[in-house]
């Protein structure tokens, strides 16, 4: 019979880790939210920091499909795509406010912040996962300057990287002032001409 212990595993890592960083989180307590005994833990996975790199890869991966893919969807124009980007991450950040009390921000930006200087593997996928979520991003824009709502002389690539920074800096500002109601406010201003 299959288990699902890996994934508790993940999930366990993911909603600590977001809820109060990745120092603060130890094996033992991942284990036990996990309803996962510690044998099986390194069974699957040979450090925290392996899960944690697997918990990054799964995170991008909801994220792609519920908040990147759903926002960047073709069936609205680019610009408002865009928009949606923020609105949908506003969403979210009021859900997470509803049920903790508090805006938790980006998982990537956060873990960014926190270990970006003292762990290079995990550096090295929040990296790509940015990376993959600028070229999303910069897929739109291309969009957008063929469709007349940016200017020919916008350069997509660098556009897009600058949208993830400010989509990131929204995000952690929402989280400094505990109001969810920023990122929806601010990403108005995303495309700002």
């Amino acid at each position: 019979m299959p288990t699902d212990a890996r994934h508790r595993l993940l999930a366990s890592i993911s909603g600590l880790v977001h809820a109060r960083g990745y120092n603060a989180v130890g094996v033992e307590e991942i284990c036990r939210r996990a309803g996962v005994k510690k044998g099986s833990f390194y069974h699957f996975f040979r450090s925290k920091r392996a899960l944690m790199v697997a918990a990054l890869e799964q995170c991008w991966q909801e994220t792609e499909a519920t908040l990147v893919g759903a926002a960047l969807a073709a069936d609205v124009p680019p610009r408002r795509r865009v928009e949606r980007l923020f609105d949908l991450a506003a969403a979210a950040e009021e859900d997470a406010k509803s049920r903790s009390g508090h805006v938790l921000g980006c998982p990537f930006g956060n873990l960014a912040a926190e270990i970006s200087v003292t762990d290079e593997p995990m550096r090295r996928k929040i990296d790509d996962v940015f990376a993959r979520f600028a070229q999303a991003i910069e897929r739109t824009l291309r969009e957008a300057v063929a469709a007349g709502e940016l200017s020919d002389d916008t350069d997509p690539p660098s556009a897009a990287r600058a949208l993830v920074a400010y989509f990131e800096g929204v995000r952690l500002l929402a989280r400094t002032h505990n109001d969810p109601s920023l990122v929806r406010t601010l990403g108005r201003h995303a495309l700002s001409r």
